[in-house]
């Protein structure tokens, strides 16, 4: 059986595919079946010269002295050799039982006799061989493409180029990843022979024969001078350094050299490669002397055709031996292979941080630190690179298969930041977060890692500004992290828009065309076949139609399978864009002519707001993410059934769109430690939190001593109880700890203080001492604390230091913390000092987190609806109960009769009270807690209750920051973004 170049991988699945321009083959020697028999090796010989005078051989000469059997030299040292290495692959196959280790062999044409040694070989040991025939006349284009092909093939452990030796330009032999190099051609592995050093590479099967043939005969080596006749190249340089390392001295010459008969004579060892130029006269050769051709273990030109020399003898000894050495490197890089593939302790080189007084501009700190090469702290923190996509220098995707790869490790330390109720400015958890990993990392030598959310287009150019982090606690660089990074949010974009374009389409088509015309359009005749889909067979089953052939549908079924019947009164699903556009909360579509009069009212989002982001944050891997975005319910039917993305048809479009962003993106810290940016569902009608890939991924590669810090959106009431009863309900995560942020200007607020506003100076109460409001305020501390207890985790409160804050202040919030139940309360100067400002939070984490966890949830998920939005009302936010509209009451029962009544609760109101009254600050009591109505995000998996009215379209100030953000034409540095 021949298999295509272009479809070597199907074999292994017995697909037959037929390409005249190559065939590839695979022996498997356990089954003891050849696939193909086109495996060949030359041969070489190794003979001692005798005396023609009867001189008596020397003392030290190099006579024949097998070791273990009584058969020739060669056969012994290959049977040494295969014993080894089959005890070496059994050993690898007692933990790793399906490992097919494969030798890939490229060669010219399709001669079966040119590989035997290597199957012969292959077959003891028990490895794989892939043959790859190219054709006779193939460029160098065409062998590199087809390394690079193998190189990111996991299966294939070896490659062995069976060429001319005139073919094998340092292109083609460098173009093998080194490891995967068994034959010992490429720069880096001749240089390692040179340096003497081969615990990572491999020297040259025919170099090591020649070594290993020497080394078993009675006489040492070192002394004993060697010459190499007609060698060249990378072999030339592997035999000289192998045999200069092991004492012997080493000339070389060519054929033509006038001092060759000399060179010979004097020589005690001589390695030839006879390329038919001429032979040794048997008067050149002193008695004892070893003669090793290498003539027939090389594929050499003659002709314009490419033939292997093959010798007389057919007990010639360096083509076995060389072949078998060279299975013996495939047997060791499969096991490199694996160690590859098991966790790698980090060695993460931190950066330098020398903080400036007064600190600089947060722009102006980022652009002062040069980052790492992102390919760098991947490989610092042990990830593969064929695990890496890199997108520029400084950020980069990791793929999904690390958690297959690392599925055994044991998860690190799982740490939550989450803060108190803020005041509209922010009180720094983003900060507290990469400032806090910073000082594991970079000062304490713990590894640990950093997951964010990424930041919305939209607020950092209308009032917020940049959003990754602050003073010297950054993510770097910053331009990047805030601007498009790696194109997720765009890609949510544009699947979003996809199903609402598909929407309105539907709704259209369905109006305006008859059954049959709807049917002939869905399930066109294509040459002269008509096929259902696979998402199409799929509604039929969901439809209780169990047909497959589109002629054997019944008028009833075709109406039932084409007709959604989307109520345009009842489409609950809305486009998106990541721009700040107050315009667009209400707008009308359809007014063109060509729509015929299908008008109607809907309204555009912020992209963060879509279901799509929210899945993303939620989803565990590819599979389950299709699934999701296939129950997105997109609205109801006239007659009340709910109308998914999989009626629609859209799902595996939808799936295409995102594949990419599904992967976590990998940046730095200002101090060089990594961090996971990825995902940022709106933390108002979604639980606002980074994504649980991010955080599984950070949680097996920190390992078990590790510590993985990610943070929750708001304040603990929303943000973290969003974390515990949704997160973590899905991802089967268990936190181990919570660090509360405070600042004393959010507790002289909650104390109290008058209101604080974005962009209008503080009022002087938050300027100067007071340690009344202060004092007042932490009744809010109290309280959040509390709600973290709920859940059965120990809290360290974090009290990022503003330098308007004294140390009474600071004195009266760590004494009222530690008096409500906090394990520990530090004063954190990471603005200004970097990691170092928090290496005391980061002790209080590591001693809180060695706690026994006694983690628990607020609710079961089989509660009824009411009483799961009751229980949050009352236990986390203080209300004395809930008041349902009649919509809301609605829609619960709605709900409930769509079997949803099961899914976790995502309360959605304001961020800045524990009420649902923004104003009222401080520790609400006595008031009940209004749900105005009930949403639901099926595919992401949760229940949403609106609490007061939630805008999911944010709109531009009078003056956005986008006056102050521009670009330099010449150095194209951005201005202003932060």
């Amino acid at each position: 059986m021949r298999l295509s170049v272009a479809f070597r991988h199907a074999h292994r699945s017995h697909a037959s595919i037929r390409r005249s321009r190559a065939a590839v083959n695979v022996l498997n020697p356990e089954k003891n079946r050849f696939i193909a028999d086109n495996i060949a090796v030359s041969y070489l010989s190794v003979r001692e010269a005798s005396s023609t005078s009867g001189t008596t051989e020397p003392a030290a000469s190099f006579k024949s002295h097998p070791r273990k059997n009584d058969g020739p030299l060669y056969e012994s040292a290959v049977g040494d050799i295969v014993q080894r290495s089959r005890e070496e692959l059994n050993a690898i196959r007692e933990t790793n039982p399906g490992l097919k280790p494969t030798l890939a062999i490229i060669q010219a044409g399709e001669d079966d006799s040119l590989l035997e040694v290597n199957k012969k070989m292959a077959r003891k040991i028990g490895l794989n061989v892939m043959q790859i025939c190219l054709p006779h006349q193939c460029t160098e284009e065409e062998v590199i493409e087809e390394i690079l092909r193998l190189n990111e093939d996991s299966l294939v452990h070896g490659i062995f180029l069976h060429l001319s030796q005139s073919f094998l330009s340092r292109s083609v032999c460098n173009a093998i990843k080194p490891q995967k190099d068994v034959d010992g051609v490429s720069d880096l592995n001749v240089g390692r022979v040179v340096l003497g050093d081969q615990r990572d590479g491999f020297a040259s099967p025919v170099a090591g024969a020649v070594l290993e043939l020497l080394a078993r005969h009675d006489a040492p080596l070192v002394g004993k001078m060697a010459v190499l006749v007609g060698v060249k190249g990378p072999l030339k340089v592997a035999l000289q350094f192998l045999l200069q390392n092991n004492g012997m001295i080493v000339q070389s010459c060519q054929w033509s050299s006038k001092h060759l008969q000399k060179q010979i004579m004097d020589s005690d060892v001589v390695v030839l490669l006879d390329t038919g130029h001429k032979g040794l006269p048997p008067t050149w050769l002193r008695p004892g002397v070893a003669v090793i051709n290498l003539g027939s273990a090389l594929m050499e030109e003659h002709h314009d055709s490419w033939e292997p020399r093959m010798e007389a003898k057919s007990d010639a000894g360096v083509g076995p031996l060389s072949a078998a050495l060279r299975m013996q490197h495939v047997v060791r890089s499969s096991r490199r292979w694996l160690e590859e593939q098991e966790y790698q302790s980090w060695r993460l080189r931190p950066l330098k941080l020398q903080p400036l007084s007064p600190v600089p501009s947060d722009i102006e700190i980022s652009r002062a630190q040069i980052p790492k090469p992102i390919s760098q702290l991947a490989q610092e923190i042990g990830l593969l690179p064929e695990e890496l996509e890199a997108y520029g220098i400084t950020k980069a995707k990791v793929r999904l298969s690390l958690l297959n790869r690392l599925q055994h490790q044991p998860d690190g330390k799982y740490v939550l930041v989450a803060g108190i109720t803020p005041t509209p400015l922010g009180e720094g958890k983003s900060t507290v977060t990469i400032g806090l990993v910073q000082a594991l990392s970079a000062h304490l030598k713990l590894n640990s890692f950093a997951c964010l959310r990424q930041p919305s287009q939209g607020p950092t150019f209308g009032v917020k500004g940049g959003a990754a982090g602050g003073g010297y606690a950054q993510v770097i660089p910053m331009e990047e992290f805030n601007l498009h990074l790696t194109g997720d949010i765009h890609a949510i974009t544009a699947a979003n828009n996809l199903v609402a374009a598909a929407i309105d389409a539907r709704i259209l088509h369905e109006a305006t065309q008859s059954d049959k015309a709807l049917y002939g359009r869905l399930v066109p005749s294509v040459n002269s076949v008509r096929r259902f889909s696979p998402i199409q067979l799929a509604r039929l089953q969901r439809l209780g139609i169990n047909k497959s052939d589109p002629s054997d549908l019944t008028p009833q079924e075709v109406s039932a399978f084409v007709r959604l019947d989307l109520d345009p009164e009842k489409i609950t699903w809305q486009r998106v864009v990541d721009t700040n556009d107050r315009f667009l909360r209400k707008i009308t579509v359809g007014q063109a002519n060509t729509e015929k009069g299908h008008a109607r009212q809907t309204q555009f989002d912020i992209a963060v707001a879509s279901e799509i982001m929210a899945i993303l944050a939620l989803t565990d891997g590819l599979a389950d993410m299709r699934a999701r975005l296939g129950r997105m319910v997109v609205g109801s039917s006239r007659n009340g059934q709910p109308i998914t993305a999989d009626d629609l048809g859209v799902t595996g479009a939808l799936a295409v769109l995102m594949k990419d962003a599904i992967k976590p993106t990998l940046m730095q810290t200002l101090e060089g430690t990594p961090v996971f940016v990825h995902a940022g569902p709106f933390a108002n009608i979604a639980h606002g939190n980074s994504s649980i890939l991010a955080d599984k991924l950070a949680l097996k590669l920190v390992g078990e001593e590790g510590y993985v810090v990610t943070e929750a959106g708001f304040g603990a009431d929303i943000g973290m109880e969003k974390f515990f009863n949704i997160k973590c309900r899905t991802s089967g995560l268990r936190p181990d700890v919570v660090v509360l942020v405070a600042t004393v200007r959010a507790l002289k607020m909650h104390g109290g203080g008058p209101n604080v506003t974005a962009g209008v100076p503080l009022p002087k109460e938050y300027i100067n001492e007071n340690l009344q409001l202060v004092a007042d305020g932490c009744s809010n501390l109290k309280k959040q604390i509390q709600i973290a207890h709920l859940f059965g985790v120990p809290v360290v409160v974090a009290l990022n230091v503003f330098k308007t804050d004294t140390q009474a202040e600071i004195d009266v919030v760590c004494r009222i913390a530690e008096a409500s139940g906090a394990s520990a309360v530090v004063p954190c100067h990471h603005w200004s000092r970097g990691g170092r400002g928090t290496v005391e939070l980061a002790h209080a984490v590591k001693e809180a987190a060695s706690q026994e966890s006694r983690f628990q949830l607020l609710y079961n998920l089989q509660d009824p609806i009411v009483e799961k939005i009751r229980t949050i009302a009352q236990k986390v936010y203080g209300a004395d109960d809930i008041e349902l509209s009649p919509e809301a009451q609605a829609k619960i029962d709605y709900y409930n009769q769509q079997g949803f009544g099961a899914l976790p609760i995502c309360m959605a109101k304001t961020h800045l009270s524990l009420s649902h009254m923004p104003e009222k600050k401080g520790v609400p009591t006595g008031f009940i807690l209004p749900i105005r109505d009930v949403r639901a995000s099926i595919g992401a998996g949760f229940i949403y209750p609106l609490v007061g009215t939630m805008s999911t379209m944010p709109g531009l100030p009078t003056r956005p920051c986008f006056y102050d953000i521009d670009l330099d034409p010449v150095t194209e540095e951005i201005k202003g973004l932060f």
